[in-house]
């Protein structure tokens, strides 16, 4: 049977990649955006957030074992929680509101979210901390690429 925090660990990769699926539309108005040539295919996006999330999740365990009290395993729930936040939002502010400005502004928040993880974790397993980097790696890309669509394509908004 599983433990308690493995499942919140992998509702928190399920419903992390679900809501961003979800909340992406590949429709009209962002293939009519105006992106830079070494963008990724569209596809690649699905299967590089799985993996991403995955590693986080099992990242999440591994902090949660390694966690010695309960304010140990509180840090690495809030950590998870605030990141889970700032993750959340740049979907909707990118594409259900068609705002990248927006989302632009939201990704500081995102990365240090990550960044929090990768060096908050490494407290209670070294592993996590590693487990953390391609997701900060990634998250790192995609707020170049969210630069320069912002840059291509502003102004956005009435």
């Amino acid at each position: 049977m599983l433990s308690p925090h493995v499942i919140a660990a992998v509702l928190w990769a399920v419903i992390l990649g679900f809501a961003g699926g979800i909340l992406t539309e590949i429709g009209p108005w962002y293939r009519n955006l105006k992106k830079p040539s070494w963008q990724p295919p569209d596809w690649l996006f699905g299967p590089a957030w799985t993996v991403i999330l995955g590693l986080a999740g099992w990242a999440a365990v591994l902090s949660w074992n390694g966690a010695v009290d309960e304010t140990g395993r509180m840090t690495v729930v809030a950590l998870f929680a605030a990141n889970f936040v700032f993750h959340f939002l740049w979907s909707p502010l990118f594409f259900t509101r068609k705002r990248p400005d927006w989302a632009l502004v939201e990704v500081p928040f995102l990365w240090a979210s990550v960044l929090a993880l990768a060096i908050g974790l490494r407290e209670f397993s070294v592993l996590a901390s590693w487990l953390i980097v391609p997701y900060l790696a990634w998250v790192s890309f995609a707020s170049i690429l969210n630069l320069v669509i912002v840059r291509l394509n502003r102004p956005f908004g009435p």
